[in-house]
């Protein structure tokens, strides 16, 4: 089994295995952003910019390592996963904060 036969499908889809630093460089954005994405729909709360700052750059630092694992571990793929729930919930929550309210 080679290399390229084991990537995740991001890893495939940035095609590490051909242009390392660039496929890396890809799947540290999405990995990022999708961890952005994740925390504010799940556990964002309204703080002082400072401590948003610091939060953030504690976030760029974990993604770092989390893309070394992310070219053979389905960690880009779980946060999207993440995502969409989280994201059907925030609509379910919204959609009955609204019927509530009527």
């Amino acid at each position: 089994m080679g290399v390229s036969e084991r990537l995740q499908f991001f890893a495939k889809l940035f095609k590490v295995d051909e242009n390392p630093e660039a496929g890396m460089w890809l799947l540290y954005v999405t990995i990022l952003l999708l961890a952005i994405v994740v925390y504010n729909l799940g556990f964002a709360r309204k703080l002082p910019i400072i401590k948003n700052v610091i939060i953030y750059a504690l976030l760029a630092f974990g993604c770092t390592i989390l893309t070394f694992f992310g070219a053979f571990l389905p960690v880009a793929e779980g946060l999207l996963i993440a995502a969409l729930v989280l994201g059907a919930y925030k609509v379910r929550l919204h959609q009955a904060k609204k019927n509530e309210q009527m």
